[in-house]
């Protein structure tokens, strides 16, 4: 696909630019101020700027079709903006597509416009206790009692899960089958007090993006069953394949800023100078270029490309692990220095590359670890199952 701009993507680029520029300042880059990160997913909804891809149907950016070429824009340029990550993003680049591609027009109808408009969030229910990426080994269970499902069961993982309105579930409703078959891929609310918990996991960055999420009879109406029952397994690996995407190419961009942070530290305290160190600095910057022309070709002729979406996880998860360990190299023993006092009687704090470092140890579990990524190359690109050829 050709990527180069013309004019009315450059003109698109200066609205984004200028939008950005607006309403993206003061008092809005809380890391935890939900209130604060809530009320802006609101205003990107109320300046048309969710769901821009999903076409003039769906209630697209201005009513009118945006082309890929400008999707690549506005992610770049929201990135580049320092703007912060979505809280929104599951709800609109995972559930919308899912529901144009799979749903029926009543689901389309009641779940699109919320997200478009930033009202409602939505968590992802796949991973479970003792299964991990092993998608197929789903053991929640999804009774139909009339009109309804009755969820008994545990996810693990759960991202934003604290302060979702919904979440989507993978869950077996014919206890008969194994693997593969007889799941349902249902739309949950989350508040039904009694019936979901939600249980934070403490990270080694002391803040808990994931949860877990417990089932006790929870309720789903049999209307919001995407793709009908038994047809779980097709719709939530059409939904993995949409999780890199275009917003692959707006990481790479914050990649990128983060990289630039790295360079002007190893600059101000003479680490560039050190040959080895040095090396590093430019490897990270070449592998990030290559991750772009890898995605740029993946939206293009690479397109459909099954092995794409676990090629760009693994690019990504170890380049930005080697990005915080690089960092805390640069800085030196001033690595373990917090931006505050720290004592054994309050909490102690991270400035944000310690952030960084720490939470990165993450990237190569959470959404597929390396190894479930490197089996599913294996199999669906080389052909090859256990290591031997089918």
């Amino acid at each position: 696909m050709d990527f180069s701009f013309g004019a009315e993507d450059v003109g698109f680029r200066e609205e984004a630019r200028c939008w950005l520029a607006e309403h993206w300042g003061e008092g809005a880059g809380g890391a935890v101020d939900w209130a604060v990160r809530r009320s802006w997913e609101r205003e990107l909804g109320r300046g048309g700027w969710v769901g821009i891809g999903w076409g003039r149907a769906y209630g697209g950016f201005g009513n009118r079709a945006v082309t890929l070429a400008q999707q690549v824009v506005w992610a770049g340029e929201y990135a580049a903006a320092g703007a912060p990550e979505r809280v929104g993003h599951i709800g609109e680049n995972l559930l919308a597509p899912t529901l144009i591609a799979y749903g029926d027009a009543a689901q389309r109808d009641r779940f699109l416009p919320s997200v478009a408009r930033g009202e409602e969030l939505w968590c992802q229910g796949y991973s479970e206790p003792g299964a991990g990426s092993d998608l197929a080994a789903v053991r929640t269970v999804a009774v139909r009692d009339g009109g309804v499902y009755r969820i008994t069961g545990q996810k693990i993982w759960t991202s934003l899960a604290r302060e979702a309105d919904w979440i989507f579930v993978l869950a077996r409703t014919d206890p008969g089958e194994r693997r593969r078959r007889g799941l349902s891929f249902l739309l949950v609310p989350m508040d039904q007090p009694g019936r979901i918990e939600v249980r934070p996991i403490r990270q080694l960055t002391g803040t808990a993006e994931f949860n877990e999420v417990f089932f006790d009879g929870a309720v789903a109406r049999a209307e919001h069953v995407v793709g009908g029952p038994g047809d779980g397994w097709r719709v939530a690996t059409g939904l993995l394949a949409l999780e890199r995407g275009v917003s692959t190419l707006a990481q790479q961009v914050a990649f990128g800023r983060e990289l630039d942070e790295v360079i002007g530290e190893a600059v101000r305290n003479g680490a560039v100078d050190d040959p080895v160190l040095r090396d590093r600095l430019v490897r990270q910057w070449a592998e990030l270029r290559v991750m772009r022309w890898n995605a740029l070709r993946t939206l293009g002729p690479a397109a459909g490309d099954t092995g794409a979406p676990s090629v760009a996880k693994l690019l990504w998860a170890g380049w930005h692990q080697r990005l915080g360990e690089l960092a805390m190299h640069v800085r030196g023993a001033g690595a373990a220095s917090g931006p505050g006092d720290w004592s054994a009687d309050a909490p102690y704090e991270l400035d944000a590359a310690q952030r960084r470092f720490l939470f990165s140890r993450a990237d190569t579990i959470y959404g597929g670890s390396d190894e479930i990524q490197r089996g599913i190359i294996a199999g669906r690109v080389l052909g090859l199952d256990g290591g031997r050829k089918r």
